[in-house]
């Protein structure tokens, strides 16, 4: 039966091609903003993942930038105080050459003296941004290291400070004192900068694991994009033609009264 007032062709025709248009206009949004998920409304749980682990991503990059931060303050400490053991290590050498006989020992102590002003000079100088952990005073570094989410507390790696100033060289006996805890300063230096670039390294590491673990969940798959779109394209062009062909169905029906 033809009918005037309902055309159950153009009708169903006509829901075909919203559909369509509906899911081109889905495609077309994911190749441009190259998310497959991109409001909470295209996947309510992954949305939540995702911003949860984005935000978490904010703080592991704080973490980052502390532990960078920490490892040149450290890395500067130890430059400094591997210096100053060097000079150290000179005069030691000259307060053993004073005990020889004969010799100007007033020509050595000026040098001893010229020698530990300059260990006291590094000291002072071994500064990055305003921390100085060789200088008299010199207070613990304190560098972020970590952060569990919903933990409330957050882990640090604390770097003793080391009064480089007032490193003494009056005596043999003083001077090997005073390289051995330059020394042992030093070591405990180094052991907390390996700590700390080892840390860097992983947070990195962290940081791009939970980033391609977001783009699984919320990435669009472009060569998946690329042929949906190219058969939605044709699907639209089809329901186009469909609906024409629905619509003039009822041309037909004018021939009845010819």
């Amino acid at each position: 039966m033809s009918s005037l007032l309902t055309n159950a062709s153009a009708m169903t025709a006509l829901q075909t091609l919203s559909n369509t248009n509906k899911n081109l206009a889905t495609t077309q949004n994911r190749i441009a903003t190259g998310l497959k998920v991109s409001t909470a409304s295209d996947n309510a749980a992954y949305w939540s993942i995702s911003t949860g682990m984005k935000a978490q991503n904010a703080v592991n990059q704080a973490v980052k930038e502390s532990l960078g931060f920490g490892s040149a303050v450290v890395d500067v400490a130890y430059t400094g105080l591997e210096e100053a053991i060097k000079l150290g290590e000179k005069i030691l050498a000259k307060l053993v050459s004073n005990e020889q006989g004969g010799i100007d020992t007033g020509a050595t102590d000026k040098e001893i003296t010229a020698l530990t002003d300059q260990i006291a000079q590094i000291a002072l100088s071994a500064d990055f941004e305003g921390q100085n952990l060789l200088k008299t005073g010199g207070a613990a570094l304190d560098v972020l290291a970590g952060y569990v989410k919903d933990s409330g507390t957050v882990d640090k790696i604390t770097v003793a400070a080391y009064d480089l100033e007032a490193a003494a060289f009056t005596d043999i006996a003083t001077a090997e004192a005073t390289l051995k805890t330059m020394r042992e300063n030093a070591a405990d230096f180094g052991a907390a900068k390996i700590r700390i670039d080892s840390q860097l390294e992983f947070t990195s590491k962290l940081m791009d694991a939970v980033d391609r673990g977001v783009g699984a969940l919320v990435d669009a798959d472009m060569e998946a994009e690329s042929a949906r779109l190219s058969a939605l394209q044709v699907q639209q062009q089809l329901g186009i033609q469909a609906l024409s062909i629905a619509n003039g169905s009822a041309q037909g029906v004018l021939s009845l009264f010819r």
